[in-house]
């Protein structure tokens, strides 16, 4: 009987042991080092303000139809709309070439973006889009200024800043997330920045405004 009792203890020890053992392997999973890791940027999309926390928007209040509206519109309610973006995008895998929620590259997706909220409408590649708008130090970025890096090997790289030092764009490893600019590995790769939500150049949009 007492071999028995401790046959079954020796089983449950052995469980937990597992259990445990799996849940650190899935943390270390989580928390890889190295390149990529750096390369992701830190996934802070849960931790944004205007996110999930917040009680959802009625219709009449989401933000991509109020920037649609207006010819200027201010820098907190062009946060809080490529915020919402965010939430339609999150997740969608990289796939070169694509443009569309099964696989988009950086550019098209921050092509998407402004022409579904600002309906301006932005070259298709990386290499165009530098060019577009007016080059501004990285120190006196705004929401909604695009954010461009470089890497040795010629690759480049794309994205929206979002602000409070976070940027929206698809990661090759990720897919559509929020990235941190003071990450290391993009500190490294930063290469420029252009505005392209100044009022002159607002102006030239297309006059839709209807959800699309």
């Amino acid at each position: 009987m007492e071999r028995g009792r401790r046959g079954m203890l020796v089983k449950r020890l052995c469980h937990i042991t597992a259990t445990g053992v799996t849940l650190t392997m899935l943390a270390g999973c989580a928390a890889s080092s190295g390149v990529d890791q750096q390369a992701r940027g830190g996934y802070f999309a849960r931790n944004l303000s205007g996110l999930p926390a917040d009680p959802p928007m009625a219709p009449g209040d989401n933000p991509i139809l109020a920037v649609r509206a207006l010819h200027n519109p201010p820098p907190r309610l062009i946060r809080l709309a490529l915020l919402a973006q965010h939430e339609r995008w999150a997740g969608t895998p990289y796939r070169l070439g694509g443009s569309s929620r099964r696989g988009i590259d950086c550019s098209a997706l921050v092509q998407n973006i402004f022409s579904d909220t600002f309906r301006l409408d932005l070259p298709r590649t990386t290499e165009q889009q530098v060019h577009a708008g007016l080059k501004i130090k990285r120190n006196a970025l705004r929401p909604g200024d695009l954010v461009f890096f470089r890497s040795r090997g010629g690759y480049r790289h794309v994205g929206i800043y979002v602000g409070e030092g976070r940027f929206l764009h698809a990661s090759t490893s990720r897919g559509v997330m929020m990235s941190n600019l003071d990450n290391r590995y993009w500190q490294r790769h930063f290469w420029q920045a252009r505005r392209t939500l100044e009022p002159v150049l607002l102006s030239r949009r297309r006059g839709e405004t209807g959800e699309g």
